[in-house]
């Protein structure tokens, strides 16, 4: 019974419900006293129990910001001004490494002329140096398939590679970028657009980053079947939901997750 009553507690959104209460009390105005008080009386004998029961935001609807001892902004700041800046004490750093194979070497000779006179000199292990960047840029990889015709004007035409099926498309790398800044990096859509625009010079419609996704989506559509039965193998499994916002309404993130796999899945209910 206590684990049903959790479970009811923790499908309603009982702060918006008391914030309701309040607000219709303090603004009706057809309300009389008398009803006014009782209102009020009722929400603070709901408020001191749900405080009784420990309801926060880790087991119901509560959010965060009504959680009791709550450390507040203020605090919270006052702390974070403690600290120094950069990496804190026990923290693991990382030190900027040399590329073993760089993409590009630029050598560098010295000016002669500027040498002292009346020396010899053997040239010795140069001092090097490696500057780390990016290249964003649009990259167009052109078929051209041969073609022979014989006496008779019958055509042969050597074959091009498989992926390669219209006159112009978009290659893999773009499809992966596009999936990748939409779906895990949560890009929306007009700024993924906005990306290869400015950054590549490629123009994608809001309706090809969208085929893109339903493209990867059908290629693994065999992964949750699969994650789902090494879920179910598995020794141990943990288990977990968020709360996300789905066409303007509450709905419920959950997870499933082992050493191994993760399987994420939207649903309207907690439970």
């Amino acid at each position: 019974m206590c684990h049903k009553r959790e479970m009811t507690l923790s499908e309603i959104d009982i702060s918006g419900a008391l914030e309701r209460a309040k607000e219709l009390a303090s603004t009706d105005k057809t309300l009389p006293s008398s009803v006014r008080a009782v209102i009020e009386l009722l929400v603070l004998i709901i408020d001191l129990l749900l405080r009784r029961l420990n309801i926060n935001s880790r087991n119901s609807s509560v959010p965060p910001s009504q959680d009791p001892h709550r450390k507040r902004g203020k605090v919270m700041k006052a702390e974070r001004k403690k600290r120094s800046i950069g990496g804190q004490r026990g923290h693991k750093g990382t030190t900027l490494a040399r590329i073993e194979k760089p993409d590009h070497i630029e050598e560098l000779s010295i000016d002669r002329r500027t040498l002292p006179q009346g020396h010899e000199y053997r040239r010795v292990e140069d001092d090097v140096r490696q500057v780390i960047d990016i290249v964003i840029s649009r990259k167009v990889t052109e078929y051209r398939a041969e073609v022979f015709e014989d006496e008779r004007g019958r055509q042969y035409r050597a074959e091009f590679p498989q992926r390669v099926t219209r006159p112009v498309q978009y290659g893999a790398s773009v499809k992966a970028q596009v999936v990748y800044l939409s779906v895990y990096q949560l890009v929306p859509f007009e700024r993924v657009q906005s990306f290869f625009r400015d950054q590549a010079g490629i123009d994608l419609s809001q309706g090809t980053v969208h085929n893109f996704r339903q493209e990867a989506y059908d290629a693994l559509y065999r992964f949750e079947e699969i994650a789902r039965q090494h879920l179910r193998d598995g020794v141990i499994a943990h288990f977990d939901e968020t709360g996300i916002n789905i066409g303007g309404k509450l709905a419920w993130l959950h997870s499933a997750s082992n050493a191994q796999w993760t399987l994420y899945g939207a649903h309207a209910k907690l439970g």
